[in-house]
């Protein structure tokens, strides 16, 4: 397997979705509040990283590929600080701001590099900015080569159906990283890339592994894909792609934090496949890549030199 391959392309990728200010609160408890029977947390460090769609950017870019990001934001300071990171890490983005709502924020408390809690700020963009992003879509999506679509649920694909028309018009690629129970906004798409619990969400319950296999080949087929990739977490992943199924066993030796695995598995299949390497080949790299990201915590990327050293352990 030639990994290499993956920064010998000129090849770019297109990254839509719903991104997110990732904050981490780090600090020590040594004692409990005499107000309520909760931890206290002396916080001494404080971290902010893209998630979401904004993930995916960065997992593409830290592996050397031409990655731009279109989504939406809030008007307000957290759209500015992940405006300034991604700017740090040369990634090109397009934000519509929506003066309506706040940017994603997801708040993590930090002990002892245990997750204490986490606090959500979120509110669904307006119609007429999700309209806007549609139409930047359309006049920038024949410069690229291929299109992943991260949906986390926060309403910036609501128009995903007509996006993958307009790509398989123009013979683009399309990769989605799912959310929901109604998948059929997903058809015709090249590629998903569902977890087992997402997968029971859309294709329902399976007693083994047979019916497993069964559920997501129907689900493969009413939803006309090409490929259909199912994350497993300890049990690895399994790939639909024609008329046969391929598992590939876990490669994570020590699972310390799954947040933002997913970005990182369908960043480096998308980034793969416009290097021109086999579907079956990129998904054992993303398995690899995702053996790897777990290890670190909280939301993560991987470096070409991390992959190639556990290629080469392998």
């Amino acid at each position: 397997m030639d990994q290499i391959k993956l920064n010998k392309t000129n090849k770019k990728i297109l990254v839509i979705g719903d991104v997110m200010l990732d904050q981490y609160w780090f600090g020590d408890v040594n004692r409990i509040s005499p107000e309520a029977p909760v931890p206290i947390a002396k916080i001494n460090k404080i971290e902010l990283r893209p998630g979401g769609a904004a993930n995916v950017a960065k997992n593409i870019k830290s592996l050397g590929g031409d990655v731009t990001l279109l989504s939406v934001v809030g008007n307000d300071e957290a759209a500015n600080r992940l405006e300034n990171i991604l700017a740090e890490e040369n990634i090109h983005f397009y934000f519509h701001k929506d003066k309506t709502i706040d940017t994603i924020v997801k708040l993590r408390i930090m002990a002892k590099s245990q997750q204490l809690i986490r606090i959500d700020f979120e509110k669904n963009p307006s119609h007429e900015i999700l309209l806007d992003v549609l139409d930047k879509f359309t006049e920038i999506i024949s410069q690229y080569d291929l299109v992943i679509l991260s949906d986390y649920g926060k309403g910036g694909l609501f128009h995903v159906s007509q996006m993958i028309e307009i790509a398989n018009n123009l013979n683009k690629p399309t990769l989605i990283d799912p959310k929901g129970d109604d998948y059929s906004k997903y058809a015709n798409a090249t590629m998903i890339t569902p977890n087992k619990n997402e997968l029971k969400d859309a294709a329902g319950e399976w007693k083994d592994e047979t019916q497993l296999i069964q559920n997501a080949q129907k689900l493969k087929n009413q939803l006309n894909l090409k490929h259909l990739l199912v994350t497993r977490s300890e049990e690895g992943m399994t790939l639909f792609t024609a008329n046969k199924h391929i598992s590939y066993p876990t490669a994570a030796k020590e699972v310390f934090d799954v947040s933002g695995a997913g970005d990182t598995v369908i960043a480096v299949i998308g980034l793969g496949l416009t290097c021109g390497i086999a579907i079956e080949e990129a998904v054992q790299l993303a398995n690899t890549a995702a053996g790897i990201v777990v290890g670190k915590l909280g939301t993560a990327t991987i470096t070409m030199d991390e992959l190639i050293s556990q290629m080469g352990a392998r």
